[in-house]
């Protein structure tokens, strides 16, 4: 069921077969035999009665469309409960077996189950249920790796390996379909901010263990005060963890944001007499809870349908200007080497597309970094692809050249055919020219497999590149293909 579709259903009182639009009232469509019956007075109880029970349905609708959790959530529950109960209350409304009462009714209770369905689609969507999969497995890691050893009272080891976990696991929920659902969009976007946010927090804390502190306690007297304070942070740090990953048992944001500005007030009160190292550490500890503090407002992260509905951000408008942009170009670099024309290289302004993204403010949302990332590939793909045309169209092979080397060339100047269908290639995965397409570029990496170097480095460098090459090739077919959305 459409969102459009049931959103459509709130503040239209039914009265008596005609519904009240914004701009004003439209007679629907009835059945001939209906046409002939007497309207009923807005005023007639089972009339009455139906206007109510739409009211209702009025104020749960918008709740309903934003549901984003699952089946054993209380809101669901509740909400499930709710709209049941309608469905009774429709079913008992006497119609007196007038057709026109009838009709109404039955319009009634196609609404409120529109909403029960809608309600369970989006609770038990697959790509829901992906979303609960991958948070489920970023808490058990990092239960095991961060906050467990915190609460055993023993030191968490922040490392790359778990820096590089949490981070595939973003780009993992990142590529989850939504369908332009709003529960699901929602639902991504708050598994996402919470997930980013550990990242931010465990990597803040790799870049604190870099710095030589805490410092001696016999350079001042103020100093072991805010080592005390550095090891209170220390145990915060895991507690907002836990808290972003709904592993915090019963402590609240509201608990620890008191516990650290409590800290922040400890720390202001200290007298570091001028000290500038002193006072310099203190900064540091500081602005580290300010760091925390910053995270403890995600509580209402994904209320607002900006943040999750990105097709009104800025930034992804900004992003799409510049997919539009590069695929003019892209048409005008693929239409001119069908003429055999090597005069258009547009590759300044290409550069200056891939400055325009670099520019492009993501504000930390994995989605919108995701959708600069592809439109970068989109550009690198057309200018290697110039630069490939060129460096073909220059060469001049001596006669010395060895054949191994001579080999590797007739495989790139394949491939930068395959490329030109790759760039112009509009379809999905389960057409027939894209499995052409991959069968043929997979040949051409077999290819290059069976080149025997002899020995001949520039052939191994050759070989190597042009592997590389035709790799990057099939990644950019699949990613044109994988349907991702932000």
């Amino acid at each position: 069921m459409a969102v459009r579709w049931l959103c459509s259903l709130f503040g239209k009182p039914f009265d008596g077969g005609k519904r009240m639009d914004h701009g004003g009232p439209q007679q629907q469509q009835q059945h001939p035999m209906e046409q002939q019956q007497p309207a009923y007075h807005p005023q007639h109880p089972a009339m009455m009665r139906l206007y109510e029970i739409q009211k209702e349905v009025a104020s749960l609708g918008p709740q309903v469309c934003t549901f984003s959790g699952l089946q054993n959530d209380r809101d669901y529950k509740r909400l499930e409960r709710e709209l049941t109960r309608l469905l009774l209350d429709v079913d008992q409304v006497d119609t007196e077996g007038k057709p026109e009462l009838q009709g109404a009714r039955k319009r009634a209770a196609q609404e409120v189950e529109g909403l029960l369905r809608y309600l369970e689609e989006n609770a038990t969507h697959p790509s829901r249920l992906a979303i609960e999969q991958l948070s489920y497995e970023a808490r058990q890691l990092v239960d095991e790796r961060v906050v467990a050893p915190q609460r055993a009272g023993g030191v968490t080891e922040i490392n790359d390996e778990l820096v590089d976990a949490l981070q595939e696991l973003v780009l993992k929920l990142t590529q989850v379909k939504t369908e332009g659902r709003v529960p699901l969009r929602k639902a991504r976007y708050r598994a996402l901010t919470r997930l980013c946010a550990v990242q931010d927090v465990i990597e803040g804390r790799t870049q604190q263990q870099t710095l030589s502190l805490p410092l001696s306690g016999d350079t001042h007297e103020a100093v072991n005060c805010i080592n005390q304070v550095m090891v209170k942070v220390s145990v915060a740090r895991s507690q907002l963890v836990a808290l972003l990953m709904g592993l915090s048992g019963r402590d609240s944001c509201a608990h620890l944001s008191r516990i650290l500005t409590e800290m922040q007030v400890e720390l202001d009160a200290l007298d570091v007499s001028g000290n500038a190292v002193i006072r310099n550490y203190r900064k540091q500890v500081v602005e580290e809870i300010n760091g925390l503090l910053k995270h403890l407002d995600l509580e209402g992260e994904g209320d607002d349908t900006r943040r999750y509905d990105l097709a009104q951000n800025n930034s992804i408008r900004e992003i799409e200007g510049v997919r539009a942009h590069i695929s003019h170009l892209r048409e005008g670099v693929l239409r001119h080497c069908v003429m055999g024309d090597l005069s258009f290289r547009p590759k300044a302004e290409l550069q200056g597309l891939l400055t325009q993204l670099d520019q492009v403010d993501t504000a930390k949302n994995p989605c919108i970094r995701e959708a600069r990332r592809r439109a970068v590939v989109e550009v690198q793909a057309v200018i290697t692809f110039l630069d490939l045309r060129e460096a073909l169209a220059r060469r001049q092979p001596g006669p010395n050249e060895h054949p191994s080397h001579r080999a590797v060339w007739q495989v790139l100047g394949s491939l930068s055919e395959l490329q030109a269908q790759v760039l112009g290639f509009d379809g999905k995965r389960v057409d027939k020219s894209y499995m052409i397409l991959e069968e043929l570029l997979t040949k051409q990496l077999l290819a290059l497999d069976a080149v025997d170097p002899q020995g001949d480095e520039t052939t191994k460098v050759a070989r190597k590149q042009a592997v590389k090459f035709a790799q990057n090739i099939l990644n950019y077919l699949d990613m044109k293909t994988d349907e991702w959305e932000y």
